[in-house]
């Protein structure tokens, strides 16, 4: 086949592609203004806007005023194992996706869009992954497979190289941000503007909306617009990157509050308790806190160990910055079935990217009075659990832990009917009490977890539990972290001396794995730099 192709002019720049001027990416594109169709042919796809109190006057009120833009570059996840599916479409019409994902549910109904086949005729069979931080959502390679295998008959792999990985798959969006705050001299923040425009790739979807949630999320400001612009350019279409958009919008904003505090004289981190979120402040997004950590979490930074030493030395200087997510919650489910010798088989639907199986199994092992190490836990192919949602968003422990709680809780009262059979007793006679089935009219009749398992042929047959929920109310999480540094005046190389990172976890299921998550977290941030 020989391609004849004429080459347009690119628009990469995204304040470039924001110009009435610039060429169009789409040319039947308009821009969907406040909830509303423009009309206008523009490369902005969307512009939204949350707003409270009255900006102007807060402004007038203000002693300083500080403002500053911000230009952030594209920033690829980097995960260690590229892009890698396997794909058989058989000749039942039936599609298996064997793939490295963190939203199996996900890639099936974008194989089921993409090819025009029922979301019913694929599988996704969700293999181990190396790392994925929001990037292995999408679907890539699947449906090219999908077709070879269809032509050929036979399964198809494709694997993408790294260099392939950086030109075709959906990074963070980089972004052009512009943040106006004023603040009395007592350091109190009387208004905040945030203008941000990110780049959502070759189609709309940036992570501008997130961004524009977060930007000012840690604070307590009575006056607040901000303006959010989902802008396309020729670059691959973006995707998830831990906490999608919100760590270039917090770049913004608290390198201004740190400028805002230098001004007036005050601590940085002073300045951001005094203007800290709590219960009952609302965000610009209409948002109400009930219980947070916020202030909790900049108090523990200040009365650090880190915070109180002092940095010495030429070309040394410590950084602070807090930070904000929502924490998901959304669909989940896991089933259990009970073995003979008392232990437990755990099916659960999310992907296992941050050590969640074992958190899982330490939850129903606790419902159930076990040990984790007698909880077996797995994740199966989507024909075989209940819709569950993607690894992602801070969702899995909350949401999948429901469901796995709920799912032995089931299982529970399953067997205290089949402890009330074996004892020949009333269902209503039997609790479970610190590992046994105990009759509450005489505590001399008891059975064990292992008891009422090794009898379940005799009681009524296998003995299986099956727990879901649509999981809402998650709290929100905040952060703050102190970094020190040294620079080398010659060459510019950034040295990290010392860092520490307070965070409001909620219920550290598995301690060590949070510290991980934050850990990683933090190494990541620092990649960004």
């Amino acid at each position: 086949i020989e391609v004849e192709y004429e080459v347009l002019q690119p628009v990469v720049d995204i304040r470039e592609a924001m110009r009435d001027d610039a060429p169009l990416l789409d040319e039947e594109r308009t821009t969907r203004a406040l909830g509303e169709d423009s009309g206008k042919k523009s490369n902005i796809a969307t512009h939204n806007q949350h707003a409270m109190g009255d900006l102007d006057q807060g402004f007038a009120e203000a002693d300083i005023v500080v403002e500053r833009e911000f230009h952030t570059a594209t920033v690829h996840q980097g995960y260690i194992e590229p892009h890698n599916t396997t794909v058989w479409w058989k000749k039942d019409g039936s599609v298996t996706v064997w793939v490295s994902t963190q939203g199996p549910f996900e890639i099936r109904s974008q194989v089921s869009e993409v090819l025009n086949i029922p979301v019913s005729n694929v599988k996704v069979m969700p293999c181990e992954i190396g790392g994925g931080f929001g990037g292995k959502f999408p679907t890539y390679m699947e449906p090219a497979a999908a077709i070879m295998s269809h032509k050929t008959g036979q399964p198809v792999k494709m694997l993408m190289s790294r260099t392939e990985v950086f030109q075709a798959t959906g990074p963070a969006p980089g972004s052009y941000m512009k943040i106006k705050m004023g603040a009395k001299n007592d350091g109190t923040i009387t208004a905040a503007h945030a203008y941000m425009a990110y780049e959502a790739g070759a189609f709309p979807g940036s992570a501008v909306g997130a961004g524009a949630s977060c930007i000012l999320a840690p604070y307590n400001i009575a006056n607040v617009t901000i303006d959010a612009y989902d802008v396309v350019v020729n670059k691959p279409k973006s995707s998830a990157y831990r906490a999608p958009g919100a760590p270039n919008a917090a770049f913004a904003s608290e390198s201004v509050i740190d400028e805002l505090a230098e001004k007036i004289g005050i601590d940085p981190l002073e300045m951001r308790l005094k203007n800290a979120s709590k219960e009952g402040t609302r965000r610009a997004d209409g948002t109400v806190y009930g219980q947070i950590g916020c202030e909790q979490t900049v108090q523990a930074a200040i009365e650090s160990e880190h915070y109180q030493s002092q940095l010495e030395g030429p070309y040394r200087g410590r950084g602070v910055a807090g930070g904000f997510w929502f924490n998901g919650g959304g669909m989940s489910s896991a089933a259990i079935s009970v073995n003979d010798n008392g232990t437990i088989n755990l099916n659960e639907g999310s992907v296992d990217i941050g050590g969640s199986r074992t958190s899982m199994a330490m939850i129903v092992a606790e419902t159930l009075g076990l040990e984790a190490s007698d909880i077996n836990p797995s994740i199966p192919d989507t024909s075989s659990i209940g819709f569950t949602g993607g690894t992602g968003g801070s969702r899995v422990t909350y949401a999948t832990g429901h469901a796995c709680y709920n799912a032995a809780e089931d299982v529970k009262a399953e067997m205290c009917k089949r402890a009330a059979r074996q004892l020949e007793v009333d269902e209503g006679d039997i609790e479970y009490q610190n590992g046994s089935f105990v009759c509450t009219s005489d505590s001399s009749q008891k059975l064990s977890f292992k008891e009422v398992a090794a009898s379940q042929g005799s009681t009524g047959g296998p003995i299986t539990g099956k727990g879901s929920v649509n999981a809402g109310g998650a709290g929100n999480a905040f952060a703050v972290h102190i970094a020190d540094v040294e620079v080398d005046p010659e060459t510019g190389k950034v040295k990290i001396l010392r860092f520490t990172a307070i965070q409001d976890v909620g219920k550290a299921i598995h301690p060590s794995y949070v510290e991980g998550q934050i850990q990683g977290g933090a190494v990541q941030g620092i990649g960004w730099a």
